[in-house]
């Protein structure tokens, strides 16, 4: 026994020492001093997008000069990405594991304290959900795409207000528009946004809502290094290929040393459930504490600082009528009165599986399992943008062009 032990760590180790180690900066790479987005609805309930940063590069040598960036969209059904300043060649649609970036591609190479100010331009469909909240109305809801590796010092949403019913909490009005700004570290998202119109406000369509779209969101982001293609599908293979023979070994040692019906080590015996959460909200029309009337969406007094909530309480779904509205995340609006809201909380935790009986086990059942279980994990995948050094590439072998892109959705 002692023996295999030695054996089975030895292997371990040699393996571990072969495979590359992952790449890992002692510092950040590029800063975003500013991002801003303006937006406004166009009458065939598109948004007209109009993306404003200054991304200024930290290090040039670790990834080579900035050449070109991908800014994280909301989906790929674009009908426009157009470049606004002079410093950008071109303009592209990427998409990636499930995900759209605008790719916008320099006409100079960035170094390290140089500050790249672009603008582009887009416009963007499928962003709406309509009777969501309530019957007659259609909501946008967005998030400003993020950057997993990057700190933004300063993110800006500008909303024209023309026709807005109302919105979600913590903006401003500055002239024509609502206002929303924040800061982000590396990774953090900003809080989404809803902005509310009536819907006969806008050419609105079912067949054009979130829920239609050709992906999911953003996709993951990713940093480029300026090696050769093949040397990268080699060093990927390479390290899954060392990987896979660990978890082999290990299996193979824990069956020997009878360490998995010990330790709990067993496949199969969790899942995950899906649990909604549903809050019942009244709100108090007025403050409490001195009156002052309750803006559409707040929860505490800008004035003295007490709570608008006037009770909540959990609620089982029998208790709610049409519960199929309200199972996303968020905060929904309920029946008749305009204080009472259902606020719904999605969660996803590990529930006991019992190991199925041979006569119970299939192929089918378990090729249905594994397709549901990654198509979660692909959906919680979700990042934002990034930038490559100064080997440009074509990622994803489209080969295509802006104007390609648009004479195949022409020719639908």
């Amino acid at each position: 026994m002692i023996k295999r032990l030695k054996y089975f760590f030895a292997l371990l180790v040699l393996v571990i020492s072969l495979i590359p180690a992952s790449k890992s900066y002692a510092k950040p790479l590029d800063e975003i001093l500013d991002y801003e987005i303006t937006i406004s609805v166009n009458e065939d309930a598109t948004l007209e997008m109009l993306y404003h940063i200054k991304w200024k590069v930290l290090d040039s040598d670790s990834e080579g000069p900035l050449t070109w960036a991908k800014v994280g969209i909301p989906n790929s059904n674009n009908i426009f990405i157009d470049p606004v300043s002079d410093n950008i060649n071109e303009t592209r649609l990427l998409t990636e594991n499930n995900g759209a970036y605008a790719g916008i591609y320099f006409n100079q190479k960035y170094y390290a304290g140089d500050v790249c100010d672009f603008e582009f331009r887009l416009t963007q469909d499928y962003m709406y959900e309509m009777n969501i909240l309530k019957e007659g109305e259609t909501v946008y809801y967005f998030i400003p795409g993020w950057f997993d590796d990057i700190a933004v010092d300063n993110i800006t949403v500008k909303w024209n207000t023309d026709k807005v019913l109302s919105h979600s909490h913590g903006a401003t009005q500055e002239g024509d528009f609502l206002v929303w700004n924040t800061s982000l570290a590396p990774g953090e998202k900003m809080e989404e946004i809803s902005v509310t119109y009536n819907t006969s406000d806008f050419a609105f369509s079912e067949e054009k809502t979130r829920d239609f779209a050709d992906d999911s969101g953003y996709g993951n982001s990713y940093y480029s290094d300026n090696s050769s293609d093949g040397d990268d599908i080699g060093e990927t293979i390479y390290g899954f290929a060392g990987l896979a023979f660990i978890i082999f070994m290990f299996v193979k040692f824990a069956k020997l040393l009878n360490y998995t019906s010990k330790s709990g080590f067993k496949s199969g015996e969790t899942e995950t459930k899906r649990v909604v959460k549903r809050t019942l909200i009244k709100y108090y029309p007025t403050c409490p504490g001195c009156g002052a009337v309750r803006p559409e969406n707040s929860e505490k007094c800008e004035y003295c600082g007490r709570s608008f909530i006037e009770s909540e309480e959990v609620i089982e779904e029998k208790e709610i009528k049409e519960p199929q509205k309200y199972n996303k995340e968020g905060v929904y609006h309920y029946g008749d009165s305009p204080n009472t809201y259902v606020r719904v909380h999605v969660t996803h935790v590990s529930v006991p599986r019992p190991r199925p009986s041979c006569a119970h086990s299939s192929c089918a059942h378990s090729s249905c399992a594994c397709a549901h279980s990654c198509a979660c994990a692909c959906a919680c995948a979700c990042a934002g943008g990034g930038r490559a050094g100064c080997s440009t590439k074509d990622f994803y072998n489209t080969n295509l062009k802006l104007s390609q892109l648009l004479r195949k959705k022409k020719n639908k």
